[in-house]
């Protein structure tokens, strides 16, 4: 689900076809993302879990409907081209992105123009993990990456790509994947637990009772009783009678 954000005057000519191929398969349109000169209100960056690598979902605009797709690293190094994995159709030819509506195209599944751009991000959602579970993820993203190498938005799309990562993560991902990136991505964040939650912890990236390093230990807090009176707050710490 993605097209240039510098679009063509081909590219341009062709979205009041792919409007109607999307309604014929039952997509709304009315909500579609705008140009890439629309300015955008960057999202917050929710994170789960803790270590010092990630794996981030994001969407992003485009002339058509948004692109989802995942980027992953060390916390800290600028990620590059080949921190990229998505699926979308081959080339930079937008026919493919038409005909795809239609029947399966062949697929590019890395880094396509605006990925790596915080300008063009509407939603976010980062997972950290220790080294041995970031190279699990990647070697299982990689695999995705040979294996599907096509791209139709109606069969497997690049919300279905991206959710099947999420799910090999331990996460939950929107039941469909005819929604818009930015929706899907942000009911992601909404879905899966934030710090503690019992997905992070089935999927090995949070150990519970061992805090993050560096925390403090919780404090052990003992509750005595209550005693609730109507006197000013001067009164506030005598005895009845005092």
């Amino acid at each position: 689900m993605r097209q240039k954000l510098i679009g063509r005057s081909s590219a341009r000519l062709l979205i009041p076809l792919s409007m109607i191929a999307l309604a014929g398969l039952g997509l709304s349109v009315a909500g579609a993302q705008t140009s890439s000169h629309t300015q955008i209100v960057q999202p917050a960056n929710a994170t789960s879990g803790s270590g010092e690598y990630y794996v981030e979902f994001r969407s992003r605009q485009s002339w058509d409907y948004g692109h989802t797709f995942v980027v992953f690293g060390r916390v800290g190094e600028t990620p590059r081209k080949s921190n990229v994995a998505g699926l979308s159709p081959k080339g930079d030819d937008p026919k493919m992105w038409v005909m795809g509506h239609y029947v399966p195209v062949p697929s590019d599944t890395g880094w396509t123009d605006g990925d790596l751009e915080d300008r063009y991000i509407t939603s976010r959602y980062r997972v950290l993990m220790n080294k041995a579970q970031y190279d699990r993820v990647v070697a299982y993203i990689r695999q995705l990456q040979a294996t599907h190498t096509t791209w139709s938005v109606e069969l497997y799309n690049c919300n279905a790509f991206v959710a099947d990562i999420a799910r090999f993560m331990g996460l939950k991902a929107p039941s469909s994947s005819w929604i818009y990136p930015k929706v899907f991505v942000s009911n992601m964040r909404k879905i899966n637990p934030t710090r503690d939650g019992r997905a992070m912890i089935n999927a090995g990236l949070i150990h519970p009772g061992s805090p993050p390093a560096g925390s403090a230990s919780p404090p052990h807090v003992t509750i005595g009783a209550v005693r609730v009176s109507n006197r000013p707050a001067s009164s506030e710490g005598r005895l009845p009678g005092e």
